[in-house]
């Protein structure tokens, strides 16, 4: 679950944040001369405050932090600093809102509406991923709503200067954070495009989960995957011994989840579910025989779950995410028949498992029931995008009779980093008509802004398998 939940994280760079793109000072023509400096312009909003600028031709590249509410219910006890990005184009353009639902990534990168739309994009840190987190952290203020009312108010302000229309998106835990804003706050964007996000609506039911594994694929590559895996088990000794070496000599430590044996076990939980969100089909053919040298299996493991991904350094970054999953957003389970006899730890495939104990956490089983619902009977202008073979698509979000103007739709064959451009040519040209109808500019069935190989990367940062 841990691949499972740190790659849903992915999606940050997959659909959008922004990736490193050297370039010379930015094109005059992102700002008239007639309008003040777009830096000023926003420093001139109370609360804000100006951390760099990249320069990007065609663009401004700045990095602001907001001052933010601790409670949004009880603004009066304590703020913090929040950190977001602006891509600036110009403010007779839309703007996209885009949210990762982790940590905000302070380098030029272009998320796929907005590229589409051809506009400018506004990238915020969600709370308590650090620095973005209040001192002292009251953990029982993160959660969806106050997350939601995050976006709003950074919203409200920035409308000010960006006064055209609006479209919030994200991938993975970003996807799940702007339907939740939209959810919250129905009347803030023009419209959502939410890509490979889950909907675990009932967390103690995941037999979609089971369906899913026993189907993707051939049947050929789930019996190489399963054997494998089940061969990580019946060698584990022997590989846990050279874990905890390499523990030792890159002084990582197990104190959370207990110890380099516990952490093993969930690093090979993560192994088919990890190939599953980041690998195509065509990859079946990397996957090592069970007869595989030790070295080989070692380094197989490692590639596809990662031995630091359960390690207290690996942890801590995304601790905030574990703690969500375990008080509203749920976590997926799965069985694994095919490895009865060889798991030593039941049920430390959780959450729970992952946070320090003395961060208290209490599951909320309404929260996601209430998204559901209203993304059912109420979602408007909302796009969702899937991944045929990502397996954080066995629980997606469905439309009733009640959506309006929404779409959904999947990517033949796609994983964890499925887009529009990857939709078959009738749905992709739809989907991208219909971004550009809600963002207000002209519908075409091709992005606006030509693709640029540095802010257009879609390259999949990797992660753990229990983060989306």
């Amino acid at each position: 679950m841990g691949k499972a939940l740190r790659w849903l994280l992915s999606l940050v760079i997959i659909v959008g944040a922004v990736g490193a793109g050297a370039g010379s000072a930015p094109a005059a023509a992102a700002t008239p001369a007639s309008e003040p400096d777009i830096k000023e312009r926003v420093l001139a909003i109370p609360g804000m405050s100006f951390v760099e600028e990249q320069p990007y031709d065609g663009y401004r590249f700045l990095v602001f932090t907001y001052q933010q509410p601790v409670d949004h219910r009880h603004p009066s006890k304590g703020t913090f600093e929040q950190r977001f990005t602006l891509l600036h184009k110009a403010t007779d353009r839309p703007t996209v809102f885009f949210t990762s639902g982790y940590n905000v990534n302070t380098t030029p990168r272009r998320s796929e509406p907005t590229q589409i739309v051809d506009g400018n994009q506004v990238s915020m840190e969600y709370r308590f991923f650090t620095p973005s987190r209040p001192q002292p952290a009251d953990w029982s203020k993160l959660d969806i709503w106050q997350a939601a009312s995050d976006q709003h108010r950074l919203y409200r302000a920035l409308h000010r200067v960006y006064g055209k229309k609006w479209l919030a998106t994200g991938g993975s835990k970003g996807g799940m954070t702007a339907t939740y804003y939209r959810r919250f706050y129905p009347k803030d964007m023009a419209g959502t495009i939410a890509y490979v996000a889950p909907n675990d609506v009932v967390n103690a039911e995941d037999s979609a989960y089971d369906r899913f594994f026993a189907g993707v694929g051939t049947a050929e590559c789930r019996t190489k995957l399963n054997a494998v895996q089940r061969e990580a088990l019946v060698r584990r000794d022997e590989i846990v011994a050279r874990y905890q070496k390499w523990a030792d000599d890159e002084k990582q430590t197990f104190t959370v989840v207990g110890s380099a044996d516990k952490a093993y076990e969930n690093v090979v939980l993560d192994l088919v579910w990890a190939f599953w969100q980041y690998h195509l089909l065509k990859d079946c053919a990397d996957v090592p025989a069970a007869t595989a040298s030790t070295d080989d299996l070692y380094t197989f493991i490692d590639d596809i779950s990662g031995f630091s991904a359960y390690t207290d350094q690996g942890l801590e970054t995304y601790t905030p995410y574990y703690y969500q999953a375990g008080t509203e957003l749920g976590a997926p389970t799965f069985k694994t028949p095919h490895l009865d006899g060889l798991l030593r730890y039941p049920g430390i495939y959780n959450p729970r498992n992952y946070v320090p104990r003395d961060i208290p956490m209490r599951f909320k089983p309404g929260a996601m029931r209430d998204v559901d619902r209203w993304v059912r009977h109420d979602a408007n202008r909302m796009l969702f995008v899937y991944g045929e073979n990502d397996p954080w698509g066995a629980e997606p979000f469905r439309l009733g009779k009640g959506a309006r103007d929404s779409y959904v739709y999947t990517a033949p064959g796609g994983n964890h980093g499925s887009n529009i451009a990857q939709l078959t040519a009738p749905e992709k040209a739809k989907a991208t008509a219909a971004v550009q109808k809600w963002a207000g500019v002209p519908a075409s069935s091709k992005p606006l802004a030509p693709r640029d190989t540095k802010l257009d990367r879609r390259e999949v940062e990797r992660d753990p398998m229990l983060r989306p």
